[in-house]
């Protein structure tokens, strides 16, 4: 393994694609901070990392911007800097059709993955103008919902849309401050949340059916791809999906 170079913290990273991203860059021989609401899934992926100096846990609530505040302090106060946010986290809502989802479920995907990824890009540009090497790479999870919709996903769908405007806007903004602000949209990677899809779920054409899944550390190494670049280039948009599932054409 080589020597730690760089710092990264992944939110969302205690299960999922989360986990596979953490686990990545720290094969790869990152410090990362792990975060996420829920402690003891960051503790086991601490675990099995098994390499604790170079690994810290911050519970984190990216919907509250003290939250956030106090996971960049931490990262900071451990390793020194921010290299890389993965910026992950994220919620769904129940899949009802759109004039049954209340209120309060729409408010929830927003405050989590609209609300919370712009405090965490918002908390990473404030730390890596101001660190020494200048500058860093964030890395937003937009999905493939921000460009296609399943049936019954609104919340879902309107806010990973909005992640392409935050990503796009971004990387603008975080050009004079070296920062290098890009999207991966990730298509049905097998974690705990797909695992429903390999025995079928609600298609645009009304019809229930079974669909491919993708080995979720393929992600992991993707996002790594992404990371490793030097900050003179950008992977803007990347899409990495189930070879055959339903997305391209007409299902």
């Amino acid at each position: 393994m080589k020597k730690a170079t760089k710092v990264a913290i992944v939110t969302g990273a205690g299960t999922g694609i989360g986990k596979a991203v953490a686990l990545a860059l720290l094969q790869d021989g990152y410090s990362v901070v792990l975060a996420g609401r829920r402690a003891q899934p960051l503790e086991d992926v601490a675990a099995l990392a098994s390499v604790a100096q170079r690994t810290l846990v911050v519970t984190t609530d990216v919907a509250q911007e003290a939250s956030v505040t106090a996971l960049f302090d931490a990262a900071q106060r451990q390793f020194g800097r921010v290299d890389v946010l993965f910026n992950n986290a994220g919620v769904g809502a129940p899949a009802v059709p759109l004039e049954d989802l209340l209120l309060q479920q729409w408010q929830n995907v927003v405050d989590v993955n609209l609300t919370g990824m712009f405090l965490c890009l918002r908390q990473a540009f404030r730390v890596m103008k101001s660190q020494s090497p200048r500058g860093g790479r964030i890395i937003n999870n937009g999905s493939i919902s921000a460009t296609a919709p399943r049936p019954h996903s609104i919340a879902y769908t309107a806010t990973k849309h909005a992640v392409t405007g935050l990503t796009k806007a971004a990387s603008l903004d975080g050009r004079k401050y070296d920062i290098a602000v890009g999207q991966i949209d990730i298509g049905n990677a097998a974690t705990e949340m797909t695992q429903r899809m390999a025995s079928g779920v609600l298609q645009a054409n009304g019809e229930t059916a079974a669909e491919p899944l993708m080995d979720v550390s393929i992600v992991g190494q993707s996002v790594l791809y992404m990371a490793n670049l030097p900050l003179q280039a950008n992977v803007m948009f990347h899409t990495v999906m189930a070879t055959k599932m339903p997305f391209v054409g007409r299902g």
